[in-house]
């Protein structure tokens, strides 16, 4: 089955260059185009696409506010795309529910990729994004107020907390499960788990809530 895309973005030539890469793989189907964040929300209730390809910065609404509208409202993933990786976009975009989240002079072939992962249900971040994401909670507890507090993980068991801590320090599922000790398999189920018990769409929303909450410290 092909994934279903909708490529946002107020550039012609950019909206129509990514729109173009995209639609000439054999598993990805460009349903729809929109050249502002009004038009990005409408299109993805029209056409209910897998995932939604959206500027940050556009006109009459902008890509975080669309990014939350389709995020509250449909089971779409969005991925972000913009020239700037500026520490309050990354970080208000992934609260708004995002996925991913990719600086436009991003090589074809990675942005193909993005997509597909973000369509199978990860979380993607361009490393120097990440950077800055971490960065941001290294700077202090006076850098952001913590929306995620220590008793909203009290849901969690013993070896889901200690899952989140792991994820958080970037841990792929392999290297989790060797650290704990357990299979891989164990790992995936602790994950849903602590995703569904959280209410997070992904591991990126996973690493805000435990940088937020205190469970995880930059540098640790």
């Amino acid at each position: 089955m092909s994934v279903r895309i909708v490529v946002a973005d107020d550039q012609e030539l950019v909206r129509g260059g990514f729109a173009m890469i995209l639609d000439a793989q054999p598993d990805i189907d460009v349903v729809a185009e929109a050249d502002d964040g009004v038009a990005a929300v409408a299109a993805v209730r029209e056409h209910e696409p897998d995932v939604l390809l959206l500027d940050i910065r556009m006109p009459r609404m902008d890509g975080i506010e669309a990014a939350r509208i389709v995020c509250a409202e449909t089971g779409c993933r969005v991925l972000m795309l913009t020239t700037f990786d500026h520490d309050d976009y990354v970080y208000d975009a992934l609260r708004a529910g995002a996925s991913g989240f990719l600086l436009k002079d991003v090589r074809r072939d990675d942005l193909v990729n993005a997509v597909r992962v973000v369509a199978a249900g990860e979380a993607l971040l361009a490393p120097t994004v990440t950077r800055r994401l971490i960065s941001q909670f290294a700077a202090g507890p006076a850098a952001r107020p913590r929306q995620t507090r220590a008793e909203a993980l009290e849901v969690l068991t013993a070896r889901e907390r200690e899952t989140l801590q792991l994820i958080a320090r970037g841990l792929s599922n392999a290297e989790i499960a060797e650290a704990m000790v357990v299979s891989e398999h164990t790992v995936k189920t602790h994950v849903s788990n602590l995703l569904a018990k959280l209410g997070l769409r992904d591991r990126v929303q996973a690493v805000i809530a435990a940088y937020e909450a205190g469970l995880a410290v930059p540098g640790v």
